[in-house]
């Protein structure tokens, strides 16, 4: 007990790391990534558009655009609203969906809302004017705001929704990237930004017998109203008289399982691994508060929001909640053994004890909460909070209190099988009427398998086959060989659990370097051959930094499942911390010589 020394900790630390390293092992499955099915063949209709009105009739386009930007959601929303600020007037957005939105014009599950606190997660409100209601907005909320930008920054204008990238092809010659498309289009751009977003392309596990099932069932990305009667904040009156199976419990399970459990006479809970639920304390937004508000208060939110989550220090928390709690432990535990002088290995002791302290929190609400001894001990999650997705919520908890709600928990091994009839776990089949899919979206595979077509660049080569041996990049966003081609996303580029705020980030950073572009009549911008090898260098000397922490998480897609020993140092995220990557950008614009990169 070393660890407590200055004080008592209420719990040993020895006790709870073999606990921790139990509880992973046994989740471990030698598939990692590759044990969820991919929603093709018979399982195409899982990804069917429920939501599209009236299907838009057009002519093929073949015409040319300076800017073509992939992707609807906040990454290609953003992008659009800071290449318009910048005076980029010939914009073509193309998404596949219905309307703008990206994740949120998919999630519309009941319950959906952001589990960031709204006003550091809606982007652009300072530029809309923009209050959210509440403190954590609903997704009916977060989709009109989407459209709002789109509306605000005339990014209808010239859009193509309801339209797939098939492919894309750089055409030397002309020095333009040819953009084909499911609706027969063969457009061409200047440039490209491809926005596909991480959280589009739901995902399937699978389970055995998984075609075999004769009921009802379907995807919480489509959520099918037809059949549970209803909208986004419940009263789900066709679940009457039903018994439901839903199979996953991270985030958006914990949102929906309570209204789920209200409405249906029986709720079985698949469980492998339970999440971690916080207090979620929403509130209506003090309007008086928000108008006070300085300019530049956007920005600077965000900013100490992720200095906090990212292990920084920060003279003020302004968020205030569960998602900076770890940090003020971890000033509460220094404050306790004045000692603000730590190594770095001291410093990731005091975190590893101040993140103890959090989980000891979280599992204890469990017993408050559940009055099933063994179900709130099942509900329990043993390992780090930042392994997975915090989750927080008022009411998922108390749900396995109704009679007709049983979570099914398999000690970490997942189902056994699905019959025509029901779901098999520890030996038990479970007849229900309708399964529901809460599994989440691909993280963590190929670029092109999530965007769902294939780049060609110079010469014919694939990105496919250019990043055979990971991801090349420079800063994340420019891969050599395939110019004018800017890419937002995760690889290479800052990690932040305010996904928004790295997407603001590269936005203005992209739009910086379209516009010098289009004004100084560039043709080609292009990463160089030594700027982005020694941007992969560091990508791989940081992430091997990092590589303990996930090692020991329980199985998730921050670590490829589990298998993190098999991931491509190249595939990870900036090991920095994102405050640091955002200002190098800065810094590099400021700069203003486009260092790294070869312009034609």
């Amino acid at each position: 007990m070393s660890d407590s020394a200055a004080f008592d900790l209420g719990f040993d630390p020895d006790v709870l790391r073999e606990k921790y390293r139990t509880e992973r092992d046994k989740r471990v499955r030698v598939e990692g990534n590759e044990q969820y099915q991919q929603m093709q063949g018979d399982f195409s209709h899982y990804i069917d558009d429920p939501y599209i009105d009236e299907v838009i009739n057009r002519e093929p386009l073949t015409d040319t655009v300076e800017v073509a930007i992939i992707g609807g959601g906040f990454g290609g929303l953003l992008a659009g609203a800071r290449l318009r600020e910048a005076g980029v007037k010939d914009i073509r957005m193309i998404e596949k969906g219905g309307e703008f939105g990206g994740t949120w014009y998919w999630n519309r599950y009941p319950g959906a809302a952001c589990d960031v606190e709204s006003y550091i997660y809606l982007p652009l409100l300072e530029e809309l004017n923009y209050m959210p209601k509440q403190k954590f907005t609903r997704a009916p909320e977060i989709l009109a705001h989407s459209k709002a930008i789109a509306e605000h920054y005339k990014l209808y204008d010239n859009a193509c929704l309801q339209t797939e990238v098939t492919e894309m092809k750089w055409d030397e010659a002309s020095a333009l990237w040819i953009i084909n498309t499911n609706r027969g289009d063969a457009m061409k751009a200047r440039f490209v930004v491809m926005s596909n977003g991480p959280l589009h392309k739901p995902k399937l596990p699978g389970i055995p017998g998984i075609d075999t099932f004769k009921g009802h069932s379907f995807h919480t990305s489509r959520w099918d109203y037809d059949y549970t009667g209803g909208d986004a904040t419940g009263n789900l009156a066709g679940l009457k008289g039903k018994r439901i199976g839903i199979i996953g419990t991270g985030a958006t399970a914990v949102q929906c399982v309570p209204h789920i459990g209200e409405s249906a006479d029986q709720l079985f809970v698949f469980q492998r691994t339970p999440s971690s639920i916080d207090v979620r304390n929403d509130r209506p937004t003090d309007e008086e508060w928000f108008n006070s508000q300085a300019p530049g208060w956007h920005q600077h939110r965000m900013e100490n929001f992720n200095t906090l989550v990212s292990g920084g220090i920060a003279e003020e928390d302004l968020v205030n909640d569960g998602w900076t709690e770890i940090i003020r432990n971890l000033l509460l535990l220094m404050k306790i053994e004045k000692n603000s002088n730590l190594s770095k290995a001291d410093l990731a002791g005091k975190m590893e004890l101040a993140d103890f302290q959090k989980m000891e929190q979280i599992r204890a609400r469990a017993d408050t909460v559940v009055n099933d001894a063994a179900t709130a001990e099942a509900l329990k999650p043993y390992y780090r909070q930042f392994c997975k997705r915090p989750c927080f919520h008022d009411e998922y908890l108390e749900t396995f209190n109704r009679p007709g709600v049983e979570l099914i928990d398999t000690a970490g091994q997942g189902i056994d099988r699905i019959t025509e009839t029901g779901v098999v776990a520890n030996g038990i089949e479970y007849e229900v009427d309708c399964l529901i899919f809460a599994t989440g979206f691909e993280v963590g595979t190929e670029y092109t398998r999530r965007s769902g077509y294939e780049l060609y660049g110079k010469n014919g080569q694939s990105l496919t086959d250019n990043w055979s041996d990971g991801v090349s990049t420079l800063h994340g966003m420019h891969s050599r060989g395939f110019p004018n081609c800017l890419i937002m996303g995760n690889s290479q580029t800052a990690f932040t659990a305010n996904y928004p705020h790295a997407l603001n980030e590269q936005a203005k950073h992209l739009s910086y370097i379209i516009n010098h572009a289009l004004e100084s009549n560039h043709r080609v911008i292009e990463a160089s051959e030594q700027a982005e090898a020694q941007w992969v260098e560091t990508i791989v000397k940081m992430a091997r930094m990092g590589e303990r922490f996930y090692a020991e998480c329980t199985p998730g897609y921050y670590n490829n499942e589990g298998k993190n020993e098999d991931r491509n140092p190249k595939n990870t995220n900036y090991g920095g911390k994102s405050m640091r990557f955002f200002k190098m950008l800065e810094d590099w614009r400021d700069a203003g010589t486009l260092e790294g990169l070869e312009l034609t």
